[in-house]
């Protein structure tokens, strides 16, 4: 059964950065253009994740030129893409959240796109790249990763990697109320999701700067997803060891069939062949360990419980909790009203201080 349709009353745009101070002016603006131009209302959420460039100050500028709009997220430092993207969430009061990223290779103007899918009563609506402008190494990962995933968790979406996406708002609540630290946002707003959308979207050439992801950043976020959303790892690694065991318990056999019929010199000639099966079977188990150690590992930092970020500053929007129940989401008043009420507060406050 589909989720009832979703009229757009605001919409929410957030959209993590990290050093990108020459992208950030044409995307503020043209994700204006395409808030403008919806039937809701709509805000732009920035996240700067640390960023040593002029990226902060550039989002706090906009936050406070367009308070009613756009709202400026200041971590203290970085902390990756998918923990920035979870503070957006956090400080995010649409009813429909789009995520999408800085570097201009989401086209903004795609998110119309994935709004029309929420309406139809989706509850994910994921973007897939056409037309992909990255490396050939990067493109060939990507569709390794893709199908493997969909192997794995049983989720036939088509591009895993795309962060430009659509939520509704109950989904969003449910990533939030999640506190693992290593998280892959798309992968876990599946793993919540009834009805799963996909739409095109067009994928376009870094204008600039360079990408934050090297090959080594890449294997370690496809080892993340891996590893954050599935135990299927664990699962073939006790296959390999099943199938291990029984090789060996058939090379024993043939070894004593083979001393019988040819006699004990033959054994010392098969020496290499038993040291070589001895390090392999030594290496499934290294293998073995280090895989369950990771996975013990991120348990032990998720039972620690320590906060996935801090948030420095929040500039065009008063801070909100990280863990909060659906209806909290909701603003009492239009985003575009929300800079009129903290004018008001704070000539409230003046004026108190005045008569005391």
């Amino acid at each position: 059964m589909k989720p009832p349709c979703v009229p757009l009353e605001c919409a929410s745009f957030v959209v993590p950065v990290f050093n990108e101070q020459a992208n950030l002016p044409e995307l503020i603006q043209r994700c204006l253009k395409v808030g403008h131009a919806l039937p809701g209302d709509f805000e732009l959420v920035l996240v700067d994740d640390g960023s040593t460039d002029d990226s902060a100050r550039i989002i706090a500028a906009a936050a406070e030129r367009k308070p009613g709009h756009v709202v400026g997220v200041l971590l203290n430092r970085n902390y990756g893409q998918h923990a920035a993207v979870t503070a957006g969430l956090a400080q995010a009061r649409g009813d429909i959240i789009v995520t999408l990223d800085a570097d201009l290779q989401n086209p903004p103007e795609e998110i119309p796109k994935l709004l029309a899918g929420i309406e139809r009563g989706c509850d994910v609506v994921a973007g897939v790249r056409q037309r992909r402008q990255d490396s050939r190494v990067r493109v060939v990962a990507s569709r390794i990763m893709n199908r493997l995933m969909r192997r794995m968790t049983g989720v036939g979406v088509g591009d895993y990697g795309c962060m430009q996406r659509a939520y509704r708002r109950d989904i969003v609540d449910a990533i939030l109320a999640c506190n693992e630290r290593s998280v892959y946002i798309p992968a876990l707003g599946n793993s919540f999701a009834g009805n799963i959308g996909e739409v095109t979207v067009e994928h376009a050439e870094r204008r600039a700067g360079k990408s934050k992801y090297r090959l080594w950043s890449l294997l370690n976020l496809y080892f993340d997803l891996l590893v954050s959303t599935t135990t299927a790892p664990l699962r073939m690694l006790s296959m390999l060891g099943t199938l291990s065991a029984l090789a060996g318990v058939g090379l024993g056999v043939l070894l004593i069939v083979l001393r019988l019929v040819y006699g004990p010199e033959w054994a010392a000639q098969g020496m290499f062949t038993i040291f070589a099966l001895v390090f392999w079977f030594l290496g499934v188990q290294l293998i073995g360990m280090g895989l369950l150690g990771e996975y013990i590992g991120r348990i032990s930092r998720d039972v620690q419980g320590r906060p996935r970020f801090i948030v420095r500053k929040v500039v065009g929007a008063q801070a909100r909790p990280v863990a909060r129940v659906s209806e909290a989401h909701r603003p009492e008043t239009p985003i575009a009203d929300r800079a009129d009420a903290t004018e008001a507060d704070a000539m409230g406050a003046d004026a108190i201080g005045a008569g005391r």
